[in-house]
């Protein structure tokens, strides 16, 4: 953006998504024919916040790649009006990769090489320029550490925190960690699946009783559960044409859901227009390549609003 000045601040791994489709998973040395495959930029920070550039919002992607990230790549995320003054490129690192495998019931199977960004405490590189200047902050795949640090040098900026540890949280946070993030965030994303593990680690019951403003957890096709300021309520999924490959859906409803806040809709409202951007890209194959326009969102959602 021209200012430079984000509304948003996006923070998670930068990745090179391989997706691969076939009938079904199969047994162990069992092997089954690929029914297609492309490779296309992709990872939790770059989806959320590329997705979220494109439907106009002023966002700053805070990430680390390796030396190897394609140029055309870079290109991409650039040509979409994010502000990249801190994606930083450590040599001698290869890049994020992701292997998404999809069945034919949309169920995913991925291996994942994390990149710097899943050790970035060890570069010594605090990147917290663009988040002191936010509205938002959103932390999603990456090191935990390196996030709790960035968190607390910039809690006294003003932004609303969010955390989002999705499919990281089976491997890389702990209960320590997650309660020390935790007490750092106003806000909780996660998807049923991982709702459980955090539970686990809080040794609670319900992810909804997590006394922040904001917890949301994301349940498919069934929609959303929230409690925004202490009320728990229903988000209803929001429709469109049939589904190809679930990569980036979730992300993509982060995306809508700080669009939604950034022209002024309410909290709740909020999670019905991410509902909604969720729904367009699930349409084709690949996290970024049918990213809506905003009147598109606002057109699908009305009904639900």
């Amino acid at each position: 953006m021209a200012d430079g000045i984000p509304f948003l601040s996006v923070y998670g791994h930068v990745t090179i998504d391989q997706i691969i489709s076939i009938d079904r998973f199969p047994e162990m040395n069992e092997t089954v024919d690929v029914l297609s495959k492309s490779t296309t930029l992709g990872g939790t920070g770059t989806n959320i916040a590329v997705a979220a550039a494109k439907l106009g919002v002023p966002t700053a992607i805070c990430s680390f790649v390796g030396g190897d990230f394609p140029q055309r790549y870079e290109d991409e995320m650039r040509g979409s009006g994010l502000i990249m003054d801190e994606m930083v490129r450590v040599d001698g690192c290869e890049s994020s990769q992701a292997i998404v495998v999809n069945d034919s019931m949309m169920r995913q199977k991925v291996v994942f090489n994390q990149g710097p960004q899943g050790s970035a405490s060890r570069l010594g590189v605090m990147l917290t320029e663009n988040a002191s200047k936010s509205s938002h902050v959103h932390f999603c795949t990456g090191e935990p550490a390196y996030y709790i640090s960035v968190m607390g040098a910039v809690r006294g900026a003003g932004a609303r925190m969010a955390l989002d540890p999705a499919q990281e949280v089976y491997k890389m946070w702990g209960p320590d960690s997650m309660r020390d993030a935790l007490a750092l965030s106003d806000a909780l994303f996660c998807n049923s699946y991982e709702a459980k593990v955090i539970e686990r680690h809080l040794g609670i019951g319900d992810v909804l009783d997590i006394d922040k403003a904001l917890v949301v957890r994301t349940e498919g096709e069934a929609g959303s559960a929230a409690k925004i300021d202490g009320e728990r309520m229903r988000v209803p999924a929001v429709k469109g044409r049939a589904a190809k490959d679930a990569t980036g859906a979730g992300d993509a409803y982060r995306a809508g859901f700080y669009c939604g806040l950034y022209n002024g809709f309410d909290v709740y409202e909020a999670l019905v227009l991410a509902s909604a951007t969720a729904s367009f890209v699930v349409e084709e194959v690949g996290a970024l390549t049918n990213i809506p326009e905003w009147e598109e969102v606002l057109e699908r959602a009305d009904r639900h609003l």
